[in-house]
C-alpha cells in the first residue's frame, strides 16, 4: 500500500512539473543586481502563461544612459519578434510580468526604452534567455 502511494504522488510531482518550466535569465552587463527568471506553462492546445518575475531590477532611469522603461519581447516559433509588455517598477525589489500568449514563445528577452509602443526594440538590451 505504501509503495502504491509513493508512486502515486511521484507521478502527481512529475504531471505538475512537465507542465511547466522555468529559466533563468543570464546576468545582464546593464543590470548587473537583477536576477530575472521566466516560467512557461502551457494552457490548453495552443496558449502559453508566461510569468516574468525580475528581483533587484534597478530604475530604468538609473541605467546609463537612463532609459523610461523595461520592455519585454517574446520570439515565437516562426521567429517573429512581439512587444508583449513592460515591467512597471521603480526600484522594486521584485517586479513580476504575467501574461498569456496564443503562440509557443522560444525565446524572451528585455530591453531598455524610451516609448512603451514600440514595434521592434531600439534601445539597450538588459538580457535574453532561450526557453
Amino acid at each position: 500500500m505504501k509503495a502504491i502511494r509513493n508512486l502515486l504522488i511521484t507521478g502527481v510531482i512529475l504531471l505538475m512539473t512537465s507542465c511547466s518550466s522555468t529559466s533563468n535569465f543570464p546576468v545582464s552587463q546593464a543590470a548587473p543586481a537583477a536576477e530575472i527568471t521566466v516560467k512557461t506553462k502551457k494552457q490548453g492546445k495552443t496558449n502559453y502563461l508566461v510569468t516574468i518575475e525580475a528581483n533587484s531590477l534597478a530604475d530604468s532611469e538609473r541605467l546609463n544612459p537612463p532609459r523610461k522603461l523595461y520592455i519585454i519581447w517574446a520570439v515565437s516559433e516562426a521567429g517573429v519578434i512581439r512587444n508583449v509588455g513592460h515591467f512597471t517598477q521603480k526600484n522594486a525589489e521584485k517586479s513580476t510580468y504575467m501574461a498569456s500568449f496564443p503562440y509557443k514563445p522560444i525565446e524572451i528577452f528585455i530591453t531598455a526604452e524610451d516609448e512603451e509602443g514600440l514595434c521592434e526594440p531600439a534601445g539597450l538590451e538588459i538580457s535574453r534567455v532561450k526557453l
